[in-house]
């Protein structure tokens, strides 16, 4: 399965209600199942990154994990870590990237953000993965 536009859309714009209200200008992006862009936004002044919000997203949904998750699951690789990272164009294994579940708990896509903290790429993600789809 993966997220339509318009699910992708809402939550995009949730992420971005949240970062506006912890007014944190981002990069926003929503990936589908196959890590493939269906929805972005950079916000005005936005510092991140565009890459980079599309890396955690594409490695969230990728391996079925939050991008911070994965992070720690590479840590543990030692000598395979590079390959891990370096797979699919290079992924991004730091707080942001947040998987998107359908009513089933079926992963559909995920959607990443870069420009804050990594606390806060994290809690604006989750802000936009939270959405009811």
């Amino acid at each position: 399965m993966n997220i339509k536009y318009n699910e992708a859309n809402r939550a995009l714009n949730a992420a971005i209600e949240k970062a506006k209200s912890l007014q944190i200008p981002v990069s926003i992006a929503v990936v589908d199942s196959g890590g493939h862009l269906v929805s972005f936004a950079r916000l005005d002044s936005a510092y991140g990154v565009i890459d980079f919000a599309v890396k955690k997203a594409k490695t969230a949904v990728m391996f079925g994990v939050d991008s911070d998750i994965m992070g720690s699951i590479i840590s543990g690789a030692e000598i395979h870590a590079f390959g891990m990272i370096s797979s699919n164009g290079g992924l991004l294994t730091i707080p942001g990237g947040v998987v998107i579940k359908n009513q089933e708990g079926i992963v559909i896509g995920a959607i990443g953000s870069s420009g804050g903290t990594p606390e806060q790429d994290k809690e604006i993600a989750t802000a936009g993965a939270g959405v009811n789809l």
